[in-house]
């Protein structure tokens, strides 16, 4: 590596040991809560600034050619571009998170348990976003899994908190085991754990059942840890941790089955059936999640089903091959979701606010007007900027989504027109501005570029289509559905037949006789004064 290499590697490597460190201090001092949580973010602000170094220094010098290398540490650790977008993003998450949490929790016991196991999360998420080699990545993996163990099960007493969290164990376990499948059959090829030898084995030309079944593995293990359709039951029921944790996992953990999927993308390329399964799993998830989430009032359950239709969404992405896309929807969820789980006391005000004015019902003839006109604004922006970078199953799928922003209310209120007039001007500005930004992605140097697949396009269009049908009839005749409405409320029960199975296969006593799955008797240091926050 030059200089410049070594600098940028450092840059990243940083918030992994500023983030490690951050937790062995918090662990192992003997201070008051106040003055952990002072130290803890302000190692979360250095971090930040060294992963905002870490994605400016490549950015400013790749016009010149002097970044072109890929720096690395012996073949296990690599700086790629789309990793130090992924890592800007999670740090300044944990920052946020780590602020909020310091104010959130105050009076409750346990915070240095809880502050180790964020930085603990923070260090292996990034050292996943680091990883060249299959051991790495398995390990990091794991750690984060570990480490958020303690984070959903930070209320002790809760049984359905440990009942989520022995499921979600269960199932990072059977991920394990699937990497490890992949790894080893990918190792057979290629001759090394080595992530880099293995991408140029594949540009070499070489395909092979091993690596098409090592795709498989991968896959399977990624629809694992993003907690889709049928294994997503646990990712509901974590509702019981503090909000905080809510906001880490569903922005910055779960979703990091979309990037080591973006990272993957030259394995899928030799793994048709390995596509396959992201878009059935993706599809399927999307499409009943998205249901779900309309009979849900619970501010925090609705969006933990959000956050599984758009899990499915993405991983439908990456099958389908649209890996820029997927890139995008990733960044973009992070932000959103932690937003909404950050201020998640909002919707007590919004629903007093609707209780006092009425809830406004969306008009049927919006409803159908909505996906033609969605269709104009996405063509004739493609069209109008040139940009033929996605086929044209995909605008449509586009337009199904972008539809749902131009549903305007029933008549009847003054000033009717001039609110119509003002939310379709609106909701046609975001529409145009989210098919840009998207077109603005496809040229974004994140190091991967799109792989269509068209029969599976068509597929996926059919089966947007009619979800979106299906979210019309729920909003026009909700009572004529009353009997779909029970099955699509209980996600089909899904769950429960994968609870059964769990704990059959792995039984614990997790209502608390005996507390065999319980989180470990481990506690940090706290002094008397830790309970309250002084």
């Amino acid at each position: 590596m030059n200089l410049l290499e070594e600098l940028n590697f450092t840059f990243a490597l940083a918030p992994v040991v500023l983030m490690t460190g951050a937790a062995l201090w918090a662990w192992r001092g003997r201070v008051p809560v106040l003055t952990r949580w002072r130290r803890f973010n302000a190692l979360t602000l250095v971090a930040l600034f060294f992963s905002l170094l870490g994605l400016l220094l490549p950015l400013a010098l790749m016009p010149s050619g002097r970044m072109a290398g890929s720096p690395d540490l012996g073949g296990w650790l690599a700086v790629n571009p789309f990793g130090a977008w992924v890592s800007l993003l999670v740090q300044l998450l944990g920052a946020a998170i780590g602020l909020y949490s310091a104010n959130h929790l105050k009076g409750e016991p346990r915070q240095a348990v809880y502050i180790t196991a964020l930085g603990a999360v923070l260090a292996a998420v990034h050292l996943l976003l680091l990883a060249n080699h299959w051991v790495v990545l398995i390990a990091a993996w794991a750690a984060i899994g570990h480490a958020m163990h303690y984070l959903l099960c930070f209320y002790e007493d809760r049984p359905f908190a440990l009942l989520a969290a022995h499921k979600k164990r269960v199932t990072d376990r059977a991920a394990d085991v699937l990497l490890v499948f992949a790894a080893l059959l990918a190792g057979s090829q290629t001759g090394s754990g080595s992530l880099s030898a293995l991408w140029a084995h594949i540009a070499a030309g070489h395909a092979s059942p091993e690596l098409a079944w090592s795709g498989v593995c991968l896959t399977l293990a990624v629809i694992a840890r993003t907690a889709l359709m049928p294994v997503h039951g646990w990712l509901v029921q974590v509702m019981e941790a503090p909000t905080p944790v809510s906001a880490l996992l569903h922005a910055g953990v779960v979703n990091l089955g979309g990037y080591v999927l973006v990272l993957f993308a030259p394995l899928l390329g030799v793994s048709l059936a390995a596509r396959w399964l992201l878009v059935a799993f993706g599809l399927v998830s999307a499409t009943v999640a998205g249901l779900v989430l309309l009979t849900r009032v619970s501010q925090k359950v609705h969006l933990a089903w959000s956050t599984i239709a758009q899990m499915g969404f993405m991983l439908l992405e990456c099958g389908l091959g649209l890996y820029l896309f997927a890139a995008l929807h990733l960044l973009g969820h992070s932000l959103y979701k932690a937003h909404n789980f950050l201020n998640a006391s909002s919707a007590v005000r919004d629903c007093e606010r609707k209780l006092m004015t009425g809830e406004a019902h969306n008009s049927g003839l919006s409803m159908l007007l909505a996906v033609p006109l969605a269709l104009i604004i996405v063509f004739a922006l493609q069209a109008a900027i040139g940009n033929q970078a996605w086929p044209w199953w995909w605008s449509a799928v586009l337009a199904l989504a972008w539809a749902p922003l131009l549903w305007v209310p029933k008549t009847g209120a003054a000033g009717h027109g001039a609110t119509v007039f003002a939310r379709l001007l609106t909701a046609g500005a975001m529409a145009l501005g989210l098919t840009l930004m998207a077109g603005i992605m496809d040229h974004a140097p994140l190091g991967v570029r799109n792989d269509p697949l068209a029969d599976a396009g068509i597929v996926v269009l059919i089966g947007m289509s009619l979800m979106y049908l299906g979210t019309v009839a729920f909003q026009l005749r909700p009572q004529s559905v009353v009997a779909v409405r029970r099955w699509v409320y209980a996600g089909f029960y899904m769950d429960e037949g994968y609870t059964y199975w769990v704990l059959r296969v792995w039984p614990a006593s997790w209502a608390g006789a005996g507390g065999a799955d319980a989180p470990a008797a481990w506690h940090a240091h706290e002094p008397a004064c830790e309970g309250a926050g002084s």
